[in-house]
């Protein structure tokens, strides 16, 4: 299996004021390509960071990031924003939905940046709800939707441009324990019958097992990996 995530001596270091704060430390990781790695640790140290660098949402201060052999920590803004365009889905705990617009039009707004037609655009929204489970649920605006069932739609907004890699940053931590439960099983089925490779940072050690790796960060630093076989 090929390497999807390679990342060296990375640094990231925030001003503010006169201080400067460095909130990860010469981090090297590598993911492979259809990976599910779970990132864990206290708050503060460095794990968030680190998954917005994967994504493409922030830039390191030191060292590099390649993503498919592609160096993102040397791309300028506009190329930046269009590489996350097609590569990367964004899971967030607090869905982002427009709350004036359908499940289906929430779905198709990463698909508006692509030259796709209108039919196409609703067409694959289509299926990306069908993918999660909600189809039933495509006009509903997400106040008329339960909090698992906004974070599904969530997740179909994510994979409707058939990205390669998955980013979530607590995708349970707004949940109650059943709707968790549900939301991670439809990841672990994304990363094992539709090949996405996941990073997903969380607190919750239940959501952590459901991933076939854990990371954990403290301080900036990496201090333990585990990896076990997932059913």
């Amino acid at each position: 299996m090929s390497k999807l995530i390679e990342i060296r001596d990375l640094s990231k270091v925030y001003t503010r004021g006169k201080q400067k704060v460095e909130v990860l430390h010469h981090i090297d990781l590598d993911v492979e390509q259809g990976a599910f790695l779970a990132l864990m640790g206290p708050s503060g140290s460095g794990k968030t960071t680190l998954l917005n660098l994967i994504g493409g949402l922030d830039q390191p201060t030191g060292g590099s990031i390649a993503i498919g052999g592609e160096r993102i920590d040397q791309l300028g803004t506009a190329a930046l924003a269009k590489w996350r365009a097609s590569r990367v889905g964004f899971v967030f705990q607090f869905y982002n939905l427009m709350p004036m617009l359908s499940a289906q039009r929430n779905v198709e707004l990463p698909l508006l940046l692509t030259k796709l037609s209108a039919a196409e655009r609703r067409k694959r929204a289509a299926i990306a709800l069908q993918l999660v489970g909600l189809s039933d649920r495509a006009s509903h605006k997400p106040t008329e939707l339960s909090g698992g069932q906004q974070q599904r739609v969530s997740i179909a907004r994510a994979i409707v441009s058939d990205p390669t890699l998955l980013v979530c940053d607590e995708p349970t931590g707004d949940l109650d324990r059943q709707s968790a439960e549900d939301v991670l099983g439809l990841l672990q089925a994304l990363n094992r019958d539709h090949g996405k490779t996941i990073v997903m940072v969380t607190h919750d050690p239940k959501a952590a097992e459901r991933a076939g790796q854990t990371l954990h960060l403290d301080k900036g630093t990496l201090v333990e990996q585990t990896a076990r076989v997932t059913a």
